[in-house]
């Protein structure tokens, strides 16, 4: 009876992080759209969102299988989808995977489609909606599932093997979204006209959002409602925290001010920067792994304009840089005490761990930047994914979508004595 009611409560739990991860694209779509000019934020909502239809349509054919089938011939570089096509295995609990490979089938789901969502940032305002709908499906199927099988394959994927510790994604979510964004951004070329944020109220709501599903994101990756997942939740919680801080101080000391829009790029760092270290962190670990991927991204967002990079909504530096801090975070202070059960060297921890780390960060970029390249420039020259330069000039919402962000009409004064209205 015991064991019946702990194997509800796993499933409760994990239904409901399911459901925190799933309030995640609504909250980057505010984060996003908030952040661009006014011309562009539906276009920009729209691409975040249309990830989840893509994604669940390819991890039905053949992501799953691409991801967490067994090796093909044993290398760890991609798995085999013909065990796993139409996921007919998971329709009841008797079959492989039964109803546990059926709630990893769909979370994994919004891990992939999270992933490609971020990475828009590099697409921001010139790219048409048909070649982002192409760009996703080919990028998905040649950069994502690849990646995820090398870690989240369980001693199947060569990363796993090696023994690259990453709790939850910081190589094949965040870093790999951060620089997808990044070589996207270079093969699109710069916008012709720069857009400033244009309603800071929705990027805090959706900053808020998105650090409501990080919860589910870390918590249901623990797979269990156990202490693990109790742990991660706190360590979460306070690199989150920790982030805004550290942001804030090096935006003090900088700018002399410290701003909104700062405090939840600051939050979204610590976010980024526990993910792969969440269960390998004492909580005094947690705040450092905040206050150095907050105030570390702060410190490098400039970088980016002046080597003239139009990376619009910073995903290289919040996800990119704030993952690879997360991650030689590990390397330095781990504690061994944590869940997780790694050491950093600073504690005493093996040496292998620097270059276990290094070469998970190193294989994560160097992939995902060349075929991100490869993926853009080759379907711009087979269909042209860029707007020209009315389109672009008009905005995305009216000349793409036929739509408007917001309507708005004159005003108009009360009505005067005996029926007439004032202008």
């Amino acid at each position: 009876m015991e064991s019946v009611l702990a194997a509800q409560a796993d499933l409760a739990w994990l239904l409901a992080a399911f459901a925190l991860v799933s309030l995640m694209f609504p909250g980057l779509a505010l984060f996003y759209g908030g952040m661009l000019g006014a011309k562009n934020t539906l276009n920009m909502m729209m691409m975040v969102m249309s990830t989840l239809a893509v994604t669940s349509v390819l991890y039905v054919l053949y992501g799953y299988g691409l991801v967490s089938g067994p090796s093909v011939g044993g290398l760890g570089l991609i798995g085999d989808p013909t065990d796993f096509i139409g996921l007919g295995q998971f329709q009841n609990d008797e079959g492989t995977g039964g109803a546990e490979g059926a709630f990893d089938a769909a979370f994994f789901i919004l891990f992939a489609a999270i992933t490609i969502a971020i990475a828009a940032s590099g697409a921001a305002g010139r790219m048409k909606f048909t070649g982002w709908i192409a760009f996703s499906a080919v990028w998905l199927t040649v950069v994502y599932f690849p990646l995820a099988h090398w870690i989240f394959a369980i001693d199947d994927g060569w990363m796993s093997k090696l023994g690259v510790h990453d709790y939850a994604g910081g190589t094949a979510v965040h870093m790999n979204a951060g620089v997808a964004a990044l070589a996207l951004a270079f093969a699109l070329g710069k916008r012709r006209s720069g857009e400033r944020p244009h309603n800071l109220p929705l990027v805090v709501i959706g900053a808020g959002i998105l650090f409501f599903g990080w919860f589910g994101f870390n918590g249901g990756t623990a797979g269990a409602s156990d202490f693990l997942a109790q742990y991660v939740i706190l360590t979460t919680l306070l690199s989150a925290c920790a982030g805004m801080i550290g942001f804030a101080i090096v935006e003090q000391l900088r700018e002399k001010r410290i701003t909104g829009l700062g405090i939840v790029t600051g939050l979204i760092s610590g976010l980024v920067g526990i993910t792969p270290a969440a269960d390998a962190m004492s909580p005094i670990g947690a705040l450092l792994v905040g206050v150095i991927a907050g105030a570390g991204v702060c410190a490098l967002l400039g970088l980016k304009n002046k080597l003239g990079i139009d990376e619009s909504l910073d995903a290289f530096a919040v996800h990119g840089l704030g993952g690879m801090f997360g991650t030689l975070c590990v390397v330095l202070f781990a504690s061994g005490a944590a869940p997780g059960g790694v050491t950093g060297v600073l504690f005493g921890g093996s040496p292998d761990i620097i270059w276990r780390e290094l070469v998970g960060i190193l294989a994560t970029c160097v992939y995902s930047f060349v075929m991100t390249f490869l993926v853009a420039k080759g379907l711009d020259k087979l269909m042209g994914i860029r707007v020209d330069s009315e389109t672009e000039s008009q905005g995305l919402d009216v000349s793409v979508h036929a739509e408007s962000a917001y309507e708005l009409t004159p005003a108009r004064s009360a009505p005067k004595p005996g029926g007439e209205t004032s202008a």
